[in-house]
C-alpha cells in the first residue's frame, strides 16, 4: 500500500506511488508580483542595442516602407534619436551607413570622410561615453555588387583581400571614435586581421564584437531595402553565410572567432536560432549577443498593425525569449519601445 500523502504536499498519488503537488507550483503565479519576485528571466534595458541607419545626402529622416516605424536617418536626426536613447537608458547603438555612391571596392566604408566616420564622430561630441558606439563593419552597403566582400575574376568574393579591407575599415571606424567594431561578412580570419590591425593602429582598447554565427537568412529582406543592397546578377550570400540546417559548424566558427580575439560574439537571427543561441552561450565565456532581424521585426509589425497580435506583449515575449535562451545583448528595431515599457513596468 502506497503512504499517505505529506501533509506539506497535499493531492492525489501519482503513478509512482508519490504525491502530486497540485497547488505547490501555482501558489507562486498568484500575484503578480510574486510572478515579478520569483523570475527566473529578467529582460532590462540594459539587455538591449538600437540599430540605427544613417545615410548620405538626406536632411530629413526617411521612413523604410518594410519596417515600420524605422527611418534612413541623416546625420542630425541621427543625434537626436541617438540622445532619446541614451535617455531611455538604451546603452549601445549599432551603425549602418548608407552611401550616395557605390563602387566595387566598397571604398566608402573606410573613408574617414564616409557616412559612418561622420556619424561616429557627430555621436561622440554630442553624446561622450553615453552609448556604446558600435559601427558595423561590412561592404555590402558600400559596394555596387552588394556582396560583403571584394570579388575575384570570376565574381566570387575573394576571401583575403577582403580581409585586407576590413582591416582599413576597422582602422577608420576606430580613429572616428568606435567603442567596438562588428565584423558581418563571415569571411574566415576575419576576426584575427581585424584585431592585429587595431593593435597596429594604436587602437587596443576598441573591442570586436563578432557576427560569428551568421545564417544565410530568408529573413534579411527588409534590411536590404534599408540599406539599398541588391545582390549582382540575382546571386546570395550562401557561399559564406552558414546553411540554416547547421548548428556544429556554428559552434565551429563561434570557437575559432573567441580563440581570434573577439571579445563577444554574436548569433543571427535570433529566434530561429534559440537552440543555437543556447548552445553558444553554453559554449563561450565571452558576452553573446543576438540580433532579432529586420523580417523577424518586420513580420511582428505586420501582424499588430492588423490587429492579429498585441504588438508590445508579444514584443515583449519575443525579446524575453532570447534572453531566456542565452543572449546577454540583444539587437532589436523595438530597442526604444522596449525600454518605454520596461520603464512603465517598474513604476
Amino acid at each position: 500500500m502506497a503512504d499517505a500523502p505529506s501533509p506539506h504536499l497535499p493531492g492525489r498519488l501519482g503513478s509512482t506511488g508519490l504525491p502530486v503537488p497540485s497547488r505547490r507550483l501555482r501558489r507562486l503565479r498568484r500575484t503578480p508580483t510574486l510572478r515579478r519576485m520569483v523570475s527566473e528571466t529578467r529582460l532590462s534595458v540594459d539587455d538591449l542595442v538600437a540599430p540605427l541607419f544613417v545615410r548620405e545626402g538626406i536632411d530629413a529622416p526617411v521612413p523604410i516602407p518594410s519596417l515600420p516605424g524605422v527611418f534612413q536617418h541623416s546625420q542630425a536626426s541621427l543625434v537626436a534619436e541617438a540622445k532619446r536613447l541614451a535617455s531611455l537608458g538604451v546603452p549601445a547603438v549599432v551603425l549602418f551607413g548608407i552611401p550616395e555612391q557605390k563602387d566595387a571596392e566598397g571604398s566608402g566604408a573606410s573613408d574617414p570622410d564616409g557616412v559612418v566616420q561622420v556619424a561616429l564622430r557627430q555621436l561622440r561630441d554630442a553624446l561622450g561615453d553615453q552609448l556604446v558606439l558600435i559601427p558595423d563593419l561590412c561592404l555590402d552597403e558600400y559596394t555596387d555588387h552588394g556582396h560583403c566582400g571584394l570579388l575575384d575574376a570570376r565574381g566570387r568574393v575573394d576571401n583575403d583581400a577582403t580581409l585586407a579591407r576590413y582591416a582599413e575599415v576597422a582602422i577608420a571606424q576606430a580613429e572616428a571614435g568606435a567603442d567596438l567594431v562588428a565584423p558581418s561578412g563571415m569571411m574566415d580570419g576575419q576576426v584575427a586581421a581585424i584585431r592585429a590591425a587595431l593593435d597596429g593602429a594604436s587602437q587596443p582598447e576598441v573591442g570586436i564584437l563578432a557576427y560569428a554565427a551568421k545564417y544565410a537568412s530568408a529573413l534579411y529582406g527588409p534590411f536590404r531595402d534599408a540599406v539599398d543592397v541588391t545582390i549582382a546578377d540575382g546571386g546570395d550570400r550562401r557561399a559564406y553565410q552558414q546553411d540554416a540546417g547547421n548548428r556544429r559548424e556554428a559552434l565551429a566558427e563561434v570557437r575559432l572567432d573567441v580563440a581570434e580575439g573577439a571579445d563577444l560574439v554574436m548569433v543571427k537571427p535570433a529566434t530561429l536560432y534559440l537552440d543555437v543561441l543556447s548552445e553558444v552561450a553554453a559554449e563561450v565565456e565571452v558576452p553573446v549577443a543576438a540580433y532579432h532581424v529586420s523580417g523577424e521585426y518586420a513580420m511582428l509589425a505586420a501582424a499588430a498593425e492588423r490587429g492579429w497580435l498585441d504588438r508590445q506583449a508579444v514584443a515583449l515575449e519575443t525579446l524575453t525569449s532570447i534572453k531566456r535562451a542565452g543572449a546577454d545583448l540583444i539587437l532589436t528595431y523595438l530597442a526604444a519601445e522596449a525600454a518605454e515599457w520596461l520603464d512603465r513596468g517598474s513604476r
